[in-house]
């Protein structure tokens, strides 16, 4: 069986959120004012140097999870609108697929 463009994004985000600082990440932009950060708003609340904060956001951006809008000398990012609700909500139904009652189900 192939794997389908929408499968391999899927676990592109998965795998890009399986680091936990891409996870800090993520809720240092969601919480930062403006719902946006540059990599200079980053660098401190996570300790790490500029080349590495800017290397794990380039991760988030190509799984789909942020976004990067250049502006003038900054660059400056931000969640996309819907893609941790498109995560959970197939979580959601991969659970409900695989409830303990469907699996005693599929057994009989």
């Amino acid at each position: 069986m192939t794997e389908s463009s929408g499968e391999s994004a899927l676990a592109r985000s998965f795998k890009a959120l399986s680091d936990p600082t891409r996870l800090r990440l993520l809720s240092l932009v969601a919480a930062h004012e403006g719902g946006e950060a540059t990599v200079v708003d980053l660098t401190e609340p996570l300790d790490l140097t500029q080349p590495t904060v800017s290397h794990h956001l380039k991760i988030l951006v190509e799984a789909g999870l942020l976004t990067r809008e250049k502006r003038s000398v900054w660059s400056y990012y931000a969640l996309v609108p819907g893609a941790l609700g498109t995560l959970g909500r197939y979580l959601q139904d991969a659970d409900a697929a695989w409830s303990p009652s469907k699996t005693r189900t599929r057994r009989r």
